[in-house]
């Protein structure tokens, strides 16, 4: 399979997260040591994270900055910014 082929997901893009609930793909990447070790580092100070949520609302800041305008991504996005900050969590961003 080429690395740049991805499966096409069956949900609408109209419909948000909280209308057809959370369905998960599991995913395997490799990723350079620096930001593994930084992810570990921001995992260990904030208890309120795990990988899963990390990976998960980094690729959906991602998205959004780069112009995605699903609804669920954009829904994801903004949780995590407004609902993990007012708990003293940091925005999805890593610290070195």
């Amino acid at each position: 399979m080429n690395r740049f082929h991805f499966d096409h997901c069956d949900t609408s893009v109209s419909e948000s997260i909280s209308d057809v609930g959370i369905s998960l793909v599991s995913m395997e990447a490799e990723i350079p040591e620096v930001l593994y070790r930084g992810m570990k580092d921001f995992i260990g100070l904030n208890p309120s994270w795990d990988q899963y949520q990390l990976l998960s609302s980094a690729i959906a800041q991602f998205l959004v900055q780069n112009g995605c305008t699903d609804r669920a991504v954009t829904e994801r996005y903004l949780d995590d910014l407004f609902i993990r900050s007012q708990v003293g969590a940091p925005s999805g961003k890593l610290s070195s």
